[in-house]
């Protein structure tokens, strides 16, 4: 079947898919987005990340050409099209073609498209023996300077992190904050385990509340595990009993060693293994159906 993309209210292929080059999207990263994924022909927590795209695009003045009901629609109607049962959607708002200021106002109408591709997962391998990742000198943005809560298409700090970390031949970084706390991955939120106390960075901290962040902590007190956000250190890193990452295309990876510390004993540990078996019967659960 034929990729079809979704853009300003039709159904292209991939190769007529085209945005002007005055888009303050790709001038200036003006723009937000949301990265969702489906199984089994429904698609996870589609309202939840509505609601943050239309935040994020509150947040910085930009008007969504579509209410949130009628771009709810357009997805489902894009992955039905695509008609892939285990896919990724993403879904794209730029403030628009203009000129080559600055200056929003410039940009009449914002371009609106939805993209339904392949999943790339973590090998299973990884999953199930965890992997190896370092911090970076790279700082996470300050929410004084661009609001991290904000998922924009500006993406220059995290892409410059990951570079540091495949660089150094790792597949994912921790970012730092300017006081030296643990923020989040450059795709991906961190927990770790401390003292049977699942514990995650506060967004006040400086990081993106992810939408899997939110189900494994609702996970975590159904199965009566403590769980707190907490302003966590390197300290606690290499300290912790487990680590792992989530994200909406990660899902939940273990991490068995961090800046060449070993976490706990360097196997994926018992708590992660729980919450890793009770999160894919929680997918399996949920999700709005579009085939």
């Amino acid at each position: 079947m034929e990729q079809k993309i979704y853009l300003n209210g039709e159904f292209v292929s991939r190769k007529d898919a085209k945005v002007s080059v005055y888009d303050h999207g790709l001038l200036y990263g003006d723009g937000v987005f949301e990265g969702l994924r489906t199984y089994n022909g429904r698609i996870f927590k589609l309202q939840e990340h509505m609601d943050r795209l239309y935040k994020s695009a509150k947040y910085i003045c930009l008007d969504i050409p579509l209410t949130k009901e009628k771009l709810t629609v357009a997805i489902i109607k894009t992955a039905r099209i695509n008609g892939q049962k285990d896919c990724y959607i993403r879904v794209v708002v730029t403030r628009g073609e203009g000129d080559l200021g600055l200056a929003p106002e410039k940009c009449k109408n914002a371009t609106v498209f939805i993209i339904i591709d392949k999943i790339k997962l973590y090998p299973e391998k990884l999953c199930k023996e965890g992997i190896e990742i370092i911090t970076v000198p790279t700082q996470r943005n300050s929410s004084q300077n661009l609001e991290p809560q904000v998922k924009s298409l500006n993406y220059l700090n995290n892409i410059l992190a990951n570079i540091e970390a495949k660089n150094a031949g790792f597949k994912e970084a921790i970012m730092l904050n300017r006081e030296g706390f643990v923020t989040e991955c450059t795709a991906d939120n961190i927990f770790i385990i401390e003292d049977d106390i699942l514990k995650t960075p506060s967004t006040h901290m400086g990081l993106l509340g992810g939408i899997t962040r939110g189900v494994v902590m609702e996970i975590a007190k159904k199965m009566s595990i403590e769980a707190k956000e907490e302003t966590i250190s390197r300290y606690n890193l290499f300290g912790a009993q487990e680590c792992f990452l989530t994200g909406t295309a990660a899902e939940i990876i273990p991490i068995v060693k961090i800046d060449g510390r070993t976490i706990g004993n360097g196997k994926v540990g018992s708590i992660t293994n729980k919450i890793r078996k009770a999160f894919k019967k929680f997918v399996d659960a949920d999700g709005t159906p579009y085939l």
